[in-house]
């Protein structure tokens, strides 16, 4: 299964009210998407129809999260649960969007997936799902900083092992997608600091000159499950409910234990 049936599947399984992109390239991934969307590029070439209400941002990630409201466009586009929000006391349908699926998929070096992730766990939910792509190099060349290969995913493997070292509480699957793999993160926390106070000095550990080490479980992808064994599991109506209905985060605890039997 390439990426793009994997996004494509993930949509159908766990619903999500709105999407966010970035990384646009041609538009391909983003023209999965049926929900209100913001997609951020600096240089994007959208060459297919898009069939969604989407707000396009011609900006780099770190400039659009830099902005006061990012995710306006949810707050006050054509969004179908925006005249049920008014009305709605608890907040549950959109009045203060928070992002329910993400696709990372911007420049692939690992400082920037990181801060990209950083940024998207602030807006979105325990429940919440974030996608990051380009995280299973083939091979040594393909995770070079500077790229020199057709297929080109970069050093952003490593925000996994950052994530599973400093963010236990998160649950990170690696998955067996072509060309170039995939990780899905699940229990976000827009409330932690960790890898903010942490940032410079898991820079200044994990960046470093080419040639990449990559683990050999990375390159083999011994830890990475298929995307249909993910993809089948029972667990996506639970979390699309708990998402609804803005379950306080003690309800992922059993959530993580039905992922995990689900991934090992």
């Amino acid at each position: 299964m390439n990426r793009h049936e994997f996004l494509r599947s993930v949509h159908r399984v766990y619903r999500p009210r709105n999407y966010l992109e970035i990384g646009v390239n041609d538009g391909r991934s983003l023209a999965l998407s049926r929900v209100p969307s913001v997609a951020v590029d600096p240089a994007f070439r959208v060459v297919t129809d898009i069939s969604c209400d989407v707000h396009l941002v011609r900006a780099t990630s770190d400039d659009f999260f830099a902005r006061k409201d990012p995710l306006l466009h949810l707050r006050n586009g054509r969004n179908p649960f925006r005249a049920l929000a008014r009305k709605d006391p608890l907040n549950v349908l959109g009045a203060d969007p928070k992002l329910e699926l993400s696709f990372i998929d911007g420049m692939h070096l690992f400082e920037f997936a990181l801060r990209d992730f950083m940024n998207v766990e602030r807006h979105s939910r325990w429940s919440s799902v974030i996608l990051l792509d380009d995280m299973l190099p083939r091979d040594v060349d393909e995770a070079a900083r500077d790229r020199h290969t057709r297929f080109w995913t970069g050093d952003v493997y490593k925000v996994a092992q950052v994530l599973r070292r400093h963010r236990p509480d998160l649950l990170v699957v690696e998955v067996d997608t072509e060309p170039t793999g995939v990780v899905a993160v699940f229990g976000a926390d827009p409330g932690s600091t960790v890898l903010k106070d942490r940032y410079d000095e898991i820079v200044e550990e994990y960046v470093v000159p080419d040639p990449q080490q990559v683990p050999d479980d990375v390159l083999a992808r011994k830890k990475a499950v298929r995307p249909e064994t993910l993809l089948g599991a029972d667990f996506w109506p639970a979390l699309g409910r708990a998402r609804n209905l803005r379950r306080p985060r003690s309800a992922f605890a059993p959530l993580r234990r039905s992922i995990e039997a689900v991934t090992g």
